[in-house]
């Protein structure tokens, strides 16, 4: 029985992927008949039958992610509800232009060590107390994973964070052993006493052993339990570091548009469903509501996980007093890697000025109080311009600008001993090729595939419909509860699949109870990101989990949390200042189009 049991674990992916669309089969097989009314019926059904094979995929994934993503170019056609060349249209939209160019930014910045750089250096003006130090890798995580992926900052932090902790802890430990037996230290080994001269050495008594200064005259079992309790604390703050680069990598993401997918397929879905919406959301709008949002849930991450794994001893945590010689040490090694990337080079300044020149023009574009420069040079008869043009334009410059200066002379040898006759750009093709994650691009391509057959077969309207009971419920309870459940969601799937899912029936939703499409759209969007409590849950969990010395337990003690947290904190900003920036105690005009 066993030996079946483990047979079937093994081919799960296989038997999912073979029994899922056949156990769905009476969905799409209903009945046809003349009724024009049933006909409807029968094309929601089949769209309900892709996205349920869909998101079962998805949850399981016993396919790739993007290859799922790919079922609508196959079943949408054969089962009547779109065209094929209506489909395909979707997978490339102004969004995914978006996407790639600000990833193309973000490649350049890791292929030049940019990142690093910056992280070394803030962290080297933070120090490395330890209460500091959770705080300085917390807000180096955060900022990088508002412009590069979440999983590349954590991959980056947690070596150099473990490198840090590792002397700390053998300059803690060191510190204890200076007052112990000359044989203790085992660089000394050759000066270790003969075995009768030590024990009449332990018969001299403690005073005289103190006149000398040399030798530890505490008992065994006290210096043991000292080292242990060292130890475990050191143990406790590994665990604290690492769950702490991780989340706030997670939190990081969710303050610009370009941070992490889930935001970008709400960008695209709103300008789907919704193409009168004026722009609503764009980089600065965006950036405008969820800045402070990660600001306030980074702040109380971090005091709940000195909560958790340092407890509030001031002089501990703080290192109230005097510097010793561990925070010295430690501070070196971070100053010796600091060193190691040598004077800033010509490549990392131009890579640095083109990332704050694309930050720049992405606030000014349409910051929405004034008109910005894309208004007043282009927009003069429609949104010619959009994010996603400044990212690509941008972008390009990266395989334009030299990485060196010319001059004459020659620039030395390749690796290869070969002559370089000219610098290379910031960036090439066969870079972009290796580190470019191409699936997800077909992953938002086929969740506004996934919006667009919900909304012509009619499934979004009839899930609206079906949720209106839901008016007599007041909307910060709808949201309240809708983070929540798009929070435990997104813990046992993918974030993108989990807003892929939600977001089209939460369109319908808040345009049949009649409430601002982006009440709730957008703190579900972002309650995709708090996938905190399983290792599983997301790739910065798992790459600190098998970092920090985790047991599961750990990350869902202060996962939990750290849940509560932010479906709070993303409910407080959605009821005050995105309550006031976005207008949401009226239904927007722009609305109405989904009721046509």
């Amino acid at each position: 029985m066993g030996a079946r049991v483990r047979w079937l674990w093994h081919h799960r992916n296989y038997i999912i992927t073979a029994g899922a669309p056949l156990a769905l089969l009476p969905l799409p097989l209903v009945s046809a008949t003349s009724v024009t009314a049933f006909w409807v019926c029968v094309q929601e059904a089949r769209c309900g039958y892709t996205i349920l094979l869909m998101a079962l995929y998805w949850c399981t994934e016993c396919l790739p992610l993007a290859v799922t993503a790919l079922l609508p170019v196959v079943l949408f056609p054969m089962m009547g509800i779109m065209q094929a060349g209506q489909v395909s249209i979707e997978y490339l939209k102004d969004t995914n232009m978006l996407f790639i160019g600000g990833l193309l930014v973000a490649i350049a910045v890791e292929q030049w060590n940019l990142h690093k750089r910056i992280a070394l250096r803030v962290l080297l003006m933070v120090g490395v107390r330890p209460a500091l130090l959770m705080m300085g890798f917390m807000m180096v995580s955060a900022f990088l994973s508002m412009w590069i992926s979440n999983t590349a900052t954590t991959a980056m932090m947690l070596p150099i964070a473990h490198a840090v902790l590792l002397q700390l802890k053998a300059a803690e430990l060191g510190s204890e052993r200076q007052d112990l037996r000359v044989e203790d230290n085992h660089a000394m080994e050759l000066e270790t006493p003969a075995p009768q001269q030590e024990v009449a050495d332990d018969d001299k008594g403690t005073e005289a052993s103190r006149e000398d200064g040399v030798l530890d005259r505490s008992p065994e079992p006290e210096r043991e339990s000292n080292r242990t309790s060292a130890e475990e604390q050191f143990q406790q703050l590994t665990k604290g570091i690492s769950l702490s680069v991780c989340y706030s990598a997670s939190i990081g993401g969710t303050a610009t548009l370009t941070g992490t997918t889930p935001n970008l397929i709400l960008k695209g879905q709103i300008d789907k469903l919704f193409p009168d919406n004026d722009d609503v959301i764009n980089f600065a709008s965006w950036f405008g509501f969820a800045f402070p949002n990660m600001i306030l849930m980074l702040v109380m991450s971090w005091f709940w996980l000195q909560f958790m794994f340092l407890g509030f001893n001031l002089r501990r945590t703080f290192g109230c007093g005097a510097a010793g010689g561990r925070d010295r040490e430690a501070y070196a090694v971070m100053k010796e890697e600091y060193r190691k990337l040598g004077g800033m080079k010509f490549a990392e300044g131009a890579v640095l000025t083109v990332f704050v020149l694309l930050v720049l023009l992405w606030f000014s574009r349409e910051p929405g109080f004034i008109d910005g420069w894309a208004t007043v040079l282009f927009n003069k008869q429609g949104p010619f311009v959009s994010d996603g043009t400044v990212a690509i334009f941008i972008s390009l410059l990266f395989f334009v600008i030299p990485s060196r200066l010319p001059r004459c002379g020659g620039y030395g040898c390749d690796d290869t001993g070969k002559a370089v006759n000219a610098p290379a750009t910031l960036l090439n093709w066969q870079v972009v090729h290796e580190r470019m994650p191409w699936n997800i691009v077909l992953l938002l391509g086929g969740g506004y595939a996934l919006a667009t057959g919900s909304e012509v077969s009619g499934l979004s309207t009839w899930l609206g419909e079906s949720l209106a009971p839901l008016e007599n419920i007041p909307p910060f309870a709808i949201s309240l509860l809708l983070t929540l459940l798009v929070a435990t969601f997104t813990e046992c799937s993918s974030n993108v699949a989990a807003t892929t899912l939600f977001l089209p029936i939460l369109a319908s939703m808040s345009v049949t109870i009649k409430i601002h499409p982006l009440y709730v759209m957008l703190p579900c969007t972002i309650a995709a990101s708090l996938a905190f409590m399983l290792p599983v849950a997301t790739p910065p969990n798992a790459i600190a989990f098998s970092f920090g010395n985790l047991k599961v337990m750990d990350m869902v003690k202060a996962g939990l949390m750290l849940n509560i947290i932010g479906i709070l904190t993303i409910n407080v900003g959605i009821n005050t200042w995105a309550y006031a920036m976005f207008d949401m105690g009226t239904f927007p005009s722009w609305a109405n189009v989904t009721l046509d």
